[in-house]
């Protein structure tokens, strides 16, 4: 769609042509209209239209529709816009801006650019490089426009545009002492974010309202636009001043000193990738013990006064253009006034504390009796926002009535939290479930320590050490609970075979279920039902002597879930695990690059500098891809059917294996007997009436006119896109097929996965129903010879290019088959195979020592399937 320049008239402008444009043009008028959408206009400005009219009603922003609502330019005339002069100095027949031919200036090729890019983004120190550099020859023989590391950064700093804020650096006094806080514009910052054209058409600018059924009587919640905060706080700022665009405001904090930023328009399938650039290091704040300070509690409220002091100077511009509004144009160039509003705090336990100013031990977020926090029936409220601001208000009162004012009220002395002048703020409304440290490092971190006081970490080690290996499975080979530091992600990876070494289901289940990408009124009604599963089993450690009481602040902490999903949106939208690659980013990998003096100052410093080097490469493959018109971005629920695309290696394992190595070396007994019967099944596919008996009949006579097949190795699935195109770079899942392998002093012990695989063309498994699939052990990946299908089958049948060779578990509709012997086999069509599965022998009260984890499918004889392997499989079978 093309559009026209508002100032100079000019046509067939893209959106994003028509932003860029604006930024470049020699008009005067265009050069108005640029200035004007970075400052703040009123409501009547001639070029500003709002997005929506006051005083709607929820009913009237109902959802799902198609397209957000187009910007539509306010168009004037050509005498409004330029006098006579003006057209006849030919300023408004503008040549088109071109490019420069060399398309990595300011550096000089190619290699210049890859060089300088290195450098800046692959960790090596200023000195290392400029040592490189010296070597006689090697600038030269690079052909660099750079001798050492002072003239790259040189380079990058004057001549490389820069698409965030700089910092700046002010001194913080709190309690006579000044301290130095660097940080940037958060005005600035948002503006970045809210006109960055790679988030354009993505943006969400009023809230939704999605439903799964067309009675819109179950209600869906995923992105922050879909919950009830968005709505809420529409209406209350259309009360104020209708027609303004809110810009929710998400700040994570990582004590000691890393506050990083986020605005909620931008879809939460963006804001999780790091590399997508959609969260900006807001601040540094001061890192200090205050260790001059002899008295603790006197120590704990000067840093908390300090915190606070920092954050309410960053966050100041937001008091102003939070109620009045502040005219931003998005990156397709549409201007709205927008009101930049707290929405969520991200944070681990103590960042919530020091953020709230509630007490250790207690609720940040309610006045639960902290020593109730481990009943699921013990009452609540919210806490009251108008009691802490009046306490607050006592500050000029005296310290001896502010004390106790801020006592009553159930939070600490703090002088001005920052968030006390932020309007539609509540700070204990914006405190966000964490799935990263409330549910994995805290609540399943404890629940090992209880089972592994309760069964004994010799028998849980023995199990672990016995599990089947899966694409999904990290084995433990050393068992679990040994293990020290164990990150976020090792406690992932334990939970997804947890249930298969002790049952405790209602603690799992919860974790999953509080993981979805979507939610509706129906799933959260199922996640507060399994939480109350786990509350009414917990005793059994009270019982056994393990614990005392459950009053856990990330126990009760469960309890906030669902309000806090239905308010804003699912927990992938504020959960810290996708933050925590920023952290070492902006923190330790920031520091390791300075001399450790002064150390805020070079970090600042080299953040800008990697920003401007990550901006311009996303410059330079935009211009090598084209210029492509996008696709329209419409805004729809989260897919729960997790989508695939299953691929194969273009060349075999081993180009051919023999059939009787096939036999002894893959497992595979009775290949002859099933290939036979799956060829004589292809060859009399229209004749319905076939028994079985006459199947064997016939298949006893198929002759095998080759000695040897191609083998492979591996199935692989990988992510694909809305257009089914398959992502090289991400594999979802693998189901490995191969005999035992020599690897140096160790060889590897035949591996032979468990793959779940339906039993007709269907391979949804939503649509087709647990029913139309099996469990089987896949033995070997093949294909037969071209060359000898003429000799096997009829030529209008289409044999599928690649086979398997599958044992059969029981179906699910039967009791589990004691007898190991009996397996059912099969070839099957590769394409049959959805997805690797993950089955837990079945231990009984001692684990039988000979059983291994390369042996166990073959030495057990019952198995569980395990639901929690990952996300997918949990849906399916939950």
């Amino acid at each position: 769609m093309s559009t026209q320049c508002p100032a100079c008239s000019r046509d067939n402008l893209t959106v994003t042509g028509l932003s860029q444009h604006l930024a470049k043009s020699r008009n005067p008028h265009c050069q108005a209209l640029y200035r004007q959408s970075h400052s703040q206009i009123h409501a009547n400005d001639p070029y500003y239209e709002p997005d929506t009219d006051g005083g709607y009603g929820e009913d009237d922003l109902e959802f799902a529709r198609a397209d957000d609502p187009e910007f539509v330019w306010e168009q004037t005339s050509g005498d409004d816009n330029a006098d006579d002069d003006a057209s006849d100095d030919g300023l408004n027949a503008e040549p088109e801006w071109e490019p420069p031919e060399n398309l990595y200036h300011p550096f000089t090729s190619k290699m210049d650019w890859e060089v300088a890019r290195w450098a800046k983004l692959r960790g090596v120190s200023s000195t290392a490089f400029s040592d490189l550099l010296a070597i006689e020859g090697v600038s030269e023989r690079l052909s660099l426009s750079f001798k050492n590391a002072n003239e790259l950064n040189a380079l990058v700093d004057h001549e490389l545009p820069s698409s965030r804020p700089k910092f700046k650096r002010e001194q913080i006094v709190v309690a006579g002492e000044a301290f130095d806080v660097y940080y940037r514009d958060v005005v600035e910052c948002v503006r970045s974010l809210y006109g960055d054209p790679d988030f354009a058409r993505y943006l969400a600018f009023a809230p939704e309202r999605h439903y799964s059924d067309k009675d819109k009587t179950v209600r869906l919640f995923h992105d922050m636009h879909t919950g009830k905060w968005w709505w809420d706080t529409q209406k209350k700022l259309d009360q104020h001043s209708p027609g303004g665009t809110i810009i929710p405001i998400i700040i994570s904090l990582s004590i000691p000193s890393i506050s990083r930023f986020t605005i909620g328009n931008i879809p939460k399938e963006i804001r999780r990738k790091p590399s997508r650039g959609a969260h900006i290091l807001l601040a540094y704040l001061p890192c200090t013990r205050l260790e001059h300070i002899t008295n603790k509690a006197s120590r704990r409220q000067t840093l908390a006064n300090l915190y606070h002091a920092c954050l309410s100077r960053v966050l100041a511009p937001l008091k102003s253009v939070g109620l009045d509004g502040l005219c931003m144009a998005s990156g397709d160039g549409a201007l709205r006034r927008c009101h930049l509003l707290f929405a969520s705090f991200v944070g681990d336990y103590p960042e919530q504390l020091l953020a709230t100013g509630i007490k250790f031990g207690e609720c940040p977020k309610c006045n639960v009796d902290a020593a109730e926090m481990g009943s699921n029936t013990a009452p609540f409220h919210l806490q009251k926002l108008s009691e802490v601001l009046d306490a607050l208000a006592t500050l000029n009162e005296g310290n001896l009535s502010f004390v106790r004012a801020c006592s009553v009220a159930g939070i600490k002395p703090i002088v001005h939290p920052f968030w006390e002048d932020l309007p539609f703020t509540n700070i204990f409304r914006a405190i966000t479930p964490d799935v990263l440290h409330q549910l994995y490092q805290g609540l399943i971190k404890h629940l090992l320590g209880w089972l592994s006081a309760a069964c004994g970490a010799a028998e849980i080690d023995a199990h672990c050490r016995r599990l089947p290996p899966n694409h999904n499975i990290h084995l433990f080979r050393k068992g679990i609970t040994s293990l020290s530091r164990i990150s976020g992600a090792e406690h992932a990876q334990i939970c997804r075979f947890l249930l298969g070494i002790v049952i405790v289901r209602g603690l799992l289940d919860f974790l999953y279920l509080a993981q979805y990408p979507c939610h509706s009124s129906e799933t959260l009604q199922l996640l507060d039902d399994v939480l109350d599963l786990f509350h009414d089993n917990k005793d059994i450690f009270v019982e056994l002597g393990i614990r005392n009481n459950f009053n856990l602040p990330k126990l009760h902490a469960t309890r906030h879930y669902t309000l806090m999903i239905m308010m804003l949106g699912t927990t992938d939208n504020y959960n810290t695990e996708y933050t925590e690659r920023l952290h070492i980013d902006y923190a330790k990998d920031a520091y390791r690059a300075t001399n450790h003096k002064d150390e805020f100052l070079q970090m600042t410093r080299w953040l800008e500098r990697k920003e401007k080097v990550l901006r311009y490469e996303k410059y330079i493959n935009w211009r090598l891809a084209g210029n492509h018109e996008s696709e329209p971005y419409h805004s729809r629920p989260p897919d729960m059917t997790f989508r695939r695309l299953q691929t194969m290696t273009k060349h075999p394992s081993a180009k051919a294996v023999n059939i009787d190595k096939l036999i002894e070396d893959y497992g595979t007994t009775y290949f002859h007997e099933a290939l036979a019967r799956y060829i004589t099944q292809l060859s009399h596919t229209n004749d319905p009436c076939l028994s079985s008996q006459t199947l064997d009949v016939l298949a006893h006579d198929v002759h095998l006119p080759f000695r040897s097949l191609p083998v492979f190795h591996k199935i692989k699935w990988l992510s694909v896109d809305t257009c089914d195109h398959g992502d090289a770079t991400v594999t979802l899942d693998s189901v490995h097929a191969r005999p035992q392998q020599s690897s140096g002093s160790s060889p590897l012990a035949r591996r032979s996965d468990t793959a779940l695989v339906s039993l007709g063309p269907n391979t949804d498994i939503v649509s087709a129903g647990i029913q139309g699939f099996r469990v089987g052990q896949v033995r070997v990946i093949f294909a037969l010879p071209p060359k000898s299908l003429p000799l096997l089958l009829p030529p209008t049948v289409q044999v599928p290019k690649h086979l398997a060779y599958i044992e059969w578990f029981t179906p699910f509709s039967s009791a589990p088959d004691r007898r190991h012997g009996l397996y059912e086999l099969s070839i099957v069509p590769l394409a049959n195979i959805v997805r690797s599965v993950h089955l837990i022998p079945s231990f009984g009260a001692v684990v039988p020592q000979e059983w291994t984890s390369d042996t166990v499918l073959d030495d057990c004889n019952d198995f569980w399937l395990n639901s929690y392997l990952d996300r997918y499989t949990f849906c399916i079978f939950k």
